[in-house]
């Protein structure tokens, strides 16, 4: 595969999924994102249990995502900037984790019988990383930005139609009583609105002040349709929830 084909399934992982992140089952409702949960942990944890490469090939952070064509694995060493992907192409009615363990199996059969034939574990990583494609991808491909995200019920900042990302330290205040003004004047009973949604709206709000008296954040890392391994923990994490904007 040619780096602007991978280029492209890059951009293209980008948009909203509408099937399931493990297995690929196309979804049935807008905002679901796993047919059901015990998908996501048989492939979270099939991963998990096949770190052994990525550590023997020094990875810092990896991808793994997947098309209805093929599976993909990015990976990132120390010491470089360099992406190295891993393509396997999936076969009619292959699910993504067998793909997956195929994919593994095979890179890990080329470093063992290397290891074994050379005595030497930098050549057998070598051998392995000279298999791969080299797309012009940008590291930060592979290394998602860290996101502070309040840890307050998304429940509430949907009501109040609040963003995430503008509840700074800085203007906590600020920005929750704007919020606030601008959802009551459309819901308020006295200018039109239900009675029920401004309580909604009123309990959100004062949930959200007494918040942010002593706010605190969740440091939260990764991508939204991809998963993402971490070389200093030596785990795989899910994809994230996308955080809501509102216009």
């Amino acid at each position: 595969m040619d780096c602007e084909s991978h280029q492209h399934i890059q951009k293209g992982s980008r948009r909203r999924p509408r099937f399931c992140l493990a297995c690929g089952e196309p979804l049935s409702g807008r905002r679901r994102r796993y047919c059901r949960d015990d998908c996501r942990s048989m492939l979270l944890a099939a991963l998990n249990r096949r770190t052994g490469l990525l550590t023997a090939l020094g990875t810092r952070y990896a991808t793994f995502y997947f098309t209805r064509w093929m599976v993909i694995m990015d990976l990132l060493p120390y010491g470089t900037d360099q992406i190295y992907s891993f393509i396997l192409p999936r076969g009619p009615g292959q699910k993504p984790l067998d793909a997956f363990c195929i994919l593994s199996n095979r890179l890990g059969n080329v470093w063992w019988n290397e290891r074994n034939r050379t005595h030497k574990r930098y050549l057998a990583s070598r051998l392995v990383l000279d298999q791969a494609h080299k797309p012009r991808l940008p590291k930060e491909a592979v290394v998602p930005v860290n996101t502070a995200v309040p840890s307050v019920g998304s429940k509430i900042l949907l009501t109040l139609r609040l963003t995430p990302s503008k509840l700074d330290p800085a203007n906590l205040l600020d920005e929750i009583k704007r919020a606030y003004r601008n959802q009551a004047k459309l819901h308020h009973p006295d200018l039109g609105g239900k009675a029920e949604a401004f309580r909604r709206i009123q309990d959100a709000y004062e949930k959200l002040l007494a918040w942010a008296e002593h706010p605190t954040f969740v440091q939260r890392s990764g991508f939204p349709d991809k998963w993402f391994y971490e070389g200093f923990s030596n785990r795989w994490i899910p994809p994230i929830a996308r955080l809501r904007t509102f216009q």
